[in-house]
C-alpha cells in the first residue's frame, strides 16, 4: 500500500487496535468515511489504527466474495507488518463491513483465523451495516421477481452469482454463501471469536437489501408498515428500534371514508404521475446502458479473476487457498438441504410448513459472558423469543434458512433502524455522502459507538 493512501497522519506507537473497514458493491472507501472520521473522533490515533481497505474498490468488487476477502486479508497483513516495521504493535482487530462489504469481512475474518492471526490479534468488534447475510434472491413470486433473481445474478459477475446463490464453489458444490455459514467451515469459528457481533438493518426503503437478509431472519413484519406499530429505543428515536421489543401488529383502525380515501389515492397518483412519464422515458435508456455497461464490466472481472487465480495479477494469493472446513469436518449437503423448488413458490410459507420451520430453527444462542476467552464461546439454548416472532414466515430457500440457523446460533445483536427522510435508506446509514437528508444515519453511527464498539 502506497503511503500517502495507507496513513491519514500519525498514528501513536501506543495505538494497539486496528479496525478496518470494508465498503460493499461499486463501492470505495470515500462511502465509508463518515464512519472512519466519527471513529477517529471518538477514540483518536493514540488508541486505534483505522483502515479503510482500499484494494477492492469500484468496479473490483464485481469480483467475488472470496477474491475480495483475499485482498483485504492481504491488505489487513500488510498494515500489521508495517506498523510494526515502525515500532507499532497491533494486539487487537476489529472488523466492519458495509453492504457487500459485510460479507466480504466473513470471509477475510475465516482466512486470517486460519493463517494463525487470531493466536497473535484479539478479535474484539465485528459489526455489518445493512449486509446481505442470506444473499439478496427475492423470496417472492411472479414474472417480475423471476426476472429480477435472472438478470440481477448474470450483470455482476462473481459477486452477483454469489449473491443470488445460483454459484458452486469450488468444489463444495453449493453457494459460497451457504458454506460461509457453515457450523463446520473457518468462517464461523472466526466468528464466534469475536468478543462483540452486531449487526444494523433497515427495516423499510432498502432496494439493495432487504430487511430479512440483513438482519438475518425468516420474517419481514414491516413489509406493510400501516398495520404495524414500533417502539424505539430510548435516546435514539425516532431511528433506531428496540432490539428486545422492535415491533407488534397494530390494532385495527376505523377505516376511512369511501371518498376521503378516493381523494387521498387520486390526488397522490396526480403528484406521481410526472414522476411515471419521466421513468417510462428514462427506464429504456438507463437500462440499456446499464446492461451494455455490466457486459463490460463482466467480461473484464472475468479476466481479473483468472489473472487472480494464476498469480499474475501482481502478488500471489495461492496462500490463501486453504481447506475452508475444519479437520474435514464437511456436511453432509445433499442430505440436509431438500430440494429449494417447493418453497419458493409462493411469498409466504402455509402455516403448517411455517410450524415445522420453526421449530427446526430453534437455535443456540452464544453466551455473552465476557469472562470467556475469544474462541471459547460457550453453547447455550436460546431461552429469549425472536423479537419479530409471530409474524409469517418467508419462503426462502433451505439454503437461506439454514444461514439463518446458523448464524443465529453465533450470536448477533441485532438492531432495526427507521430512515425516514429518504427513500435510499441503503446509502444513508453508514452517511455514504454528506447530504443532509442522510442525517438520520449520524444517529446509527452514534448508538454504535454509544453502545457497541468496545475499545
Amino acid at each position: 500500500m502506497e503511503e500517502t493512501e495507507r496513513m491519514n497522519g500519525a498514528v501513536s506507537s501506543k495505538a494497539d487496535h486496528l479496525c478496518v473497514l470494508v465498503h460493499g458493491l461499486w463501492g470505495n472507501p470515500q462511502h465509508l468515511e463518515y464512519l472512519r472520521s466519527t471513529l477517529e473522533e471518538r477514540h483518536g490515533k493514540d488508541k486505534m489504527r483505522i483502515v479503510v481497505a482500499t484494494r477492492n474498490s469500484d468496479m473490483y468488487t464485481y469480483d467475488g466474495i472470496e477474491v475480495g476477502g483475499e485482498r483485504v486479508a492481504q491488505e489487513i497483513e500488510e498494515e500489521v507488518e508495517h506498523l510494526e516495521k515502525d515500532g507499532i504493535y497491533i494486539k487487537k482487530l476489529s472488523m466492519v463491513g458495509y453492504s457487500l462489504g459485510g460479507l466480504v469481512a466473513r470471509y477475510t475474518i475465516g482466512l486470517l483465523y486460519s493463517r494463525g492471526w487470531f493466536e497473535k490479534l484479539a478479535p474484539v468488534n465485528f459489526t455489518t451495516f445493512a449486509s446481505p447475510h442470506l444473499g439478496v434472491k427475492a423470496p417472492l413470486n411472479g414474472y417480475h421477481t423471476t426476472a429480477w433473481n435472472y438478470l440481477g445474478s448474470r450483470t455482476l459477475s462473481k459477486s452477483g452469482e454469489q449473491l443470488f446463490l445460483i454459484d458452486s464453489f469450488r468444489q463444495e458444490g453449493r453457494p459460497l454463501l451457504s458454506i460461509l455459514a457453515d457450523p463446520n467451515s473457518i468462517f464461523i469459528k472466526a466468528l464466534t471469536c469475536f468478543k462483540r457481533r452486531t449487526l444494523y438493518a433497515n427495516i423499510t426503503n432498502d432496494r439493495s437489501a432487504p430487511f430479512y437478509t440483513t438482519y438475518i431472519s425468516a420474517s419481514d413484519p414491516f413489509v406493510n408498515m400501516e398495520a404495524i406499530d414500533v417502539k424505539y429505543l430510548s435516546g435514539y428515536s425516532p431511528v433506531i428500534l428496540d432490539p428486545d421489543h422492535p415491533v407488534q401488529r397494530a390494532r385495527p383502525r376505523e377505516p376511512e371514508p369511501f371518498w376521503t380515501r378516493l381523494v387521498s389515492r387520486t390526488s397522490s397518483l396526480m403528484t406521481q404521475l410526472p414522476l411515471y412519464a419521466l421513468l417510462a422515458l428514462l427506464v429504456p435508456i438507463g437500462s440499456t446502458v446499464f446492461l451494455i455497461n455490466s457486459g463490460i464490466q463482466n467480461f473484464r472481472s472475468s479476466r481479473r479473476i483468472k489473472l487472480h487465480e494464476e498469480g499474475r495479477a501482481g502478488v500471489s494469493f495461492q496462500s490463501y487457498r486453504i481447506p475452508l472446513m475444519i479437520e474435514n469436518a464437511k456436511m453432509a449437503v445433499e442430505d440436509a438441504i431438500e430440494d429449494v423448488n417447493g418453497s419458493e413458490r409462493r411469498e409466504y410459507l402455509a402455516e403448517d410448513e411455517e410450524s415445522a420451520s420453526g421449530s427446526e430453527s430453534k437455535s443456540l444462542q452464544m453466551s455473552n459472558d465476557d469472562s470467556n476467552t475469544h474462541g471459547e464461546e460457550k453453547l447455550t439454548t436460546n431461552t429469549k423469543s425472536d423479537p419479530i416472532n409471530g409474524f409469517p414466515t418467508l419462503a426462502l430457500s433451505a439454503e437461506q434458512f439454514e444461514m439463518v440457523k446458523a448464524l443465529d446460533s453465533v450470536g448477533f445483536r441485532k438492531y432495526p433502524v427507521w430512515i425516514h427522510q429518504v427513500r435510499h435508506s441503503h446509502a444513508a446509514i453508514v452517511v455514504r455522502s454528506p447530504k443532509k437528508d442522510f442525517e438520520e444515519g449520524k444517529c446509527v453511527a452514534k448508538h454504535w459507538l454509544d453502545r457497541e464498539f468496545e475499545l
